[in-house]
């Protein structure tokens, strides 16, 4: 087993009891500590945990890694990290763990994508940046391979990649978090990555569920879009919302009427740019429907 199966092991077990043993807790000045990037983006309730912790402490341990120079990394548990800060402690308990950069990354990613309370677009970010460390790839290029992992899973012809170290290094991961399969993370999550901003900012904030962000995405247009948004997030139900999203596409997919098409191309037409005769024609056309409306 190498070093890095270690540490992912380690993360994926219920108790933190696992994570510390041997290691004894210590108390650390809240300006030591040093957050690290990671997939949870907005931190839920802080105030009530600030209260918590104004009362009884902080009753779990940071994970935090040393840094060399007097400072720790802060592996998992930043959430109480801020939240002690509101409730105005100088110092909280750590347990410190000997890892490397890397390992502690790993360790990270694993714990956070380990919570209940994580978005499916930041669990899906979580997803991706875990496998990107564990194969060395960027981002863009694990969604590469995911996907190529899929046409040939679905019989299309030209990518061998089933049998690869990496795509089997993929399923391990996918096993060992136990949450979905690599097929349904590619079907499912992998789109979430293209939602338009509204979409994904209301997926951020807990508003809307992932199925529904996905079946918003089919609308082009963009005050049809925020109408059904503001549906969807007053409890409209996926099976409603996908009806009221076929009719917006038939709406959107209709022909248009004579006076908007016109519309639209004269709002993108430049006259200077047209031959001296046609301009002309377009001038007097222009002119005689102007005085006719008038």
């Amino acid at each position: 087993m190498s070093r890095l199966d270690e540490v992912l092991g380690t993360a994926l077990l219920k108790g933190k009891r696992a994570q510390g043993a041997g290691r004894e807790v210590v108390t650390v000045p809240l300006e030591a500590l040093v957050p690290s990037p990671q997939p949870r983006r907005r931190f839920e309730n802080l105030e009530a945990l600030a209260e918590s912790i104004r009362e009884k402490g902080v009753l779990q341990p940071l994970l935090v890694r040393p840094l060399g120079d007097g400072r720790y990394a802060i592996v998992a548990g930043e959430r109480r990290y801020r939240a002690a800060k509101m409730a105005g402690l100088a110092e909280v308990p750590v347990r410190v763990l000997d890892l490397s950069e890397k390992e502690a990354r790993l360790l990270a990613l694993v714990e956070n994508l380990q919570r209940e309370d994580l978005n499916p677009y930041e669990e899906t970010l979580g997803v991706l940046e875990l496998l990107s460390e564990e194969l060395g790839k960027t981002r863009e290029e694990v969604v590469g391979l995911l996907r190529r992992m899929r046409k040939e899973k679905r019989g299309e012809a030209g990518h061998n990649v089933m049998a690869s170290p990496e795509a089997q290094r993929v399923e391990e991961v996918f096993k060992a978090l136990g949450r979905m399969t690599w097929e349904s993370f590619v079907q499912n999550r992998l789109p979430l990555l293209g939602l338009p901003e509204d979409l994904r900012a209301a997926l951020e904030e807990g508003a809307l569920p992932y199925t529904a962000a996905l079946e918003l995405k089919k609308v082009k247009d963009l005050e049809a879009r925020a109408r059904l948004l503001e549906e969807a997030k007053g409890g409209l139900s996926l099976r409603e919302l996908k009806a009221k999203v076929r009719e917006a596409l038939r709406r959107e997919q209709a022909p248009q009427p004579l006076p908007k098409k016109v519309a639209a191309r004269l709002a993108r037409l430049d006259l200077e740019a047209l031959p001296p005769e046609k301009r002309r024609r377009v001038e007097e056309y222009l002119e005689a429907l102007h005085q006719l409306l008038e």
